[in-house]
């Protein structure tokens, strides 16, 4: 399959690394166009890759994110959009601090709509890949990709909707993408620990055992790509500021993950073509000389 188009809405530079990167590589190397909108810069983010704890790197850290990027989507092979808001952050605090002035989680609806609409009504993707109501994890930005992607999907393909802003375009599939996996992270626990080597992912673990919420259950699509985990890899590594190579992300050797859990998770939320579940591919019912 090839000539089919894929786009990816992200709150920060890295989530499109951590979440559906080895799925993005795949269909960018079949021959399909891959876009990525990151929404944010990135700006407020903390040094998370001890050697890059530096002087400099904070003060510098949008321009750095923006050469993190960069380097990634090279090495994923997709194309990519800013939309050029600024982060919002993680509130922290009992109560939580109000939101900053202007940033993206405050920025009206309507707004960022119409900018994604207009990217929609120009790319022409048939898939959207995005996050679900819980942003994934309830980051105010994710939250926010959450609200404007599904106004955007609505809205695209509505010829009575802005139609300064292009040709009406109506994507045929919306995916949510929810990031880590528990059952995944079990498995690749498990196998650490009979080979007697420390765990990263206790503490994670920790965490889905107080909340059980199981993801695996929404899920309705696990498309293979264990070709591309390197390339996933290294498109993680890419965001030196944010990605410690010590981290959890590199936890489990690439050929203990390729045969232990070989594809990346998704949930089919909207539909305008006929498929089957389970799936293995993003693109299934579509017609592959789509327009």
């Amino acid at each position: 399959m090839s000539g089919l188009r894929l786009l990816a809405i992200h709150a920060h530079p890295d989530d499109e690394s951590s979440k559906g990167a080895a799925t993005m590589a795949r269909y960018a190397a079949e021959g399909n166009r891959v876009m990525v909108v990151t929404c944010t810069g990135g700006e407020r983010g903390d040094i998370l890759n001890p050697a890059m704890d530096k002087p400099g790197v904070l003060e510098n850290m949008p321009a750095i994110r923006m050469e993190e990027m960069a380097k990634a989507m090279a090495v994923l092979g997709t194309e990519h959009r800013w939309l050029g808001h600024v982060d919002s952050g993680l509130p922290q605090g009992d109560p939580l601090p109000p939101l900053p002035e202007g940033c993206f989680a405050l920025e009206d609806n309507e707004v960022v709509t119409r900018e994604l609409v207009t990217i929609l009504r120009e790319f022409r993707p048939h898939v959207i890949i995005t996050y679900d109501e819980n942003g994934g994890y309830p980051h105010p930005d994710h939250l926010k990709v959450h609200e404007v992607s599904m106004l955007a999907w609505e809205k695209s393909g509505d010829a009575g909707y802005a139609p300064e802003l292009g040709e009406p375009w109506a994507p045929l599939k919306l995916y949510y993408t929810h990031g880590f996996i528990r059952q995944r992270m079990q498995m690749f626990h498990d196998q650490l620990t009979l080979m007697g080597r420390p765990s990263p992912y206790t503490p994670m673990l920790q965490r889905w055992e107080a909340n059980r919420a199981d993801v695996m259950a929404r899920v309705t699509t696990q498309v293979p790509c264990d070709a591309y985990f390197e390339q996933r890899d290294e498109a993680l590594r890419a965001h030196a500021s944010q990605i410690d190579p010590a981290g959890a992300f590199f936890g489990t050797p690439v050929e203990v993950q390729r045969r232990l859990w070989p594809t990346e998770e998704f949930e089919l939320a909207r539909t305008r073509v006929k498929t089957s579940i389970p799936e293995d591919d993003l693109f299934a019912g579509i017609d592959p000389d789509a327009e």
